[in-house]
């Protein structure tokens, strides 16, 4: 049976991500967490937990709790998977000690995060806390744009400079990532012009090649100055329905996920990323 974890601040933004991952997981046995978090100084009195306040951003435990109730009605209305159970969960920490508190009693597999449209992560309460998430919780991530709508996952793409041998965990869950929806991957290096690989960098692709020999994959190269033009020129051509980077790679991560430089780029708005850990 997998955990997954949603954080949501009931926005649109976190039911897409909600309907998303229901899809994802389809097929198989899974209990999901909704987690709300509420900011630090919700509730510092008996007094106050009972009064509902006018600002909408503070909520009462008994609103939170009806609004936690109405997400997991939506989604067993959505849910094909009997075998798909929802569980609601109420803090009053900042994200990642919310999560990191789940994380310390549940063996989560996943996270699942929504983003809102072209300015990702930054344009809601929720979003503005996911770098700390992606950088400070050691759990695979998937990040869902508000715009992103289930596809069958094709094709999967996985980034990398070819700077360093992953750990077991990176291709563990690449792997299992694969099976789970019995993809190839597609191992993506943006280069620049006339640029070659350094002998440590071949031998860190061969060892890709050889972790990932029972899975169907390939080794691409895109020859662009712009990274993000390079990788949408790729995601375009192959029809790939999710990118997956490490997050360790800080660079990738704000470029690609946080702060993209061209506000065009299409992938930023309809592909999910799955960001890994090692």
């Amino acid at each position: 049976m997998m955990n997954i974890l949603i954080p949501t601040d009931f926005s649109d933004s976190s039911h897409n991500a909600m309907k998303y991952a229901l899809e994802y997981f389809s097929g198989v046995e899974v209990n999901f967490h909704m987690l709300h978090v509420s900011s630090e100084n919700f509730a510092e009195t008996k007094e106050q937990e009972s009064i509902i306040q006018s600002d909408e951003k503070i909520q009462t435990v008994k609103s939170v709790s009806a609004l936690l109730k109405e997400e997991i009605r939506m989604c067993k209305f959505h849910t094909t998977n009997k075998a798909h159970n929802f569980f609601p969960h109420h803090e009053n920490l900042s994200l990642v000690e919310a999560i990191r508190k789940k994380m310390a009693k549940i063996e989560i597999d996943f996270i699942v995060m929504g983003t809102r449209g072209n300015s990702t992560m930054e344009s809601s309460e929720l979003g503005s806390n996911a770098c700390d998430v992606i950088t400070k919780v050691k759990c695979p991530i998937l990040v869902i744009p508000q715009n992103a709508r289930f596809k069958l996952i094709n094709n999967i793409a996985f980034l990398t400079d070819y700077n360093g041998i992953y750990r077991n965990k990176v291709i563990s869950t690449l792997a299992q990532t694969l099976e789970l929806h019995q993809s190839p991957l597609r191992v993506l290096h943006i280069k620049l012009p006339n640029a070659n690989l350094t002998a440590s960098q071949t031998d860190n692709k061969g060892f890709l090649h050889y972790s990932f020999k029972e899975k169907k994959h390939s080794f691409h190269f895109v020859e662009s100055k712009d990274l993000e033009m390079g990788i949408q020129d790729f995601v375009e051509t192959w029809d790939i329905n999710l990118l997956s980077v490490v997050a360790k790679n800080l660079n990738f991560i704000q470029r690609l996920l946080l702060r993209p430089t061209f506000p065009d780029i299409g992938y930023t708005t309809k592909v999910p990323f799955l960001v890994l850990h090692e």
